[in-house]
């Protein structure tokens, strides 16, 4: 997603606005929005940022659980 916003960051209160979260809304800068997942910081930390790269466990729509 690629807007042109102009305006700080309203996690950080510093930076120029980057980009959008598309969950919250937030205007965010890149430091705070999370480019793979174009999510802000405040809302990939809700569900679990793995500082290895690994899986994020479960999604909060339940995409990822399958009853067979």
């Amino acid at each position: 997603m690629c807007m042109s916003v102009a305006g700080l960051c309203e996690i950080c209160g510093t930076g120029s606005v980057e980009d959008g979260c598309d969950r919250c809304g937030r205007l965010v800068c890149a430091d705070h929005l999370d480019d793979p997942t174009d999510l802000c910081t405040s809302c990939l930390a809700e569900f679990g940022d793995p500082p290895d790269g690994g899986s994020r466990g479960p999604s909060p729509d339940g995409v990822d659980e399958y009853r067979f």
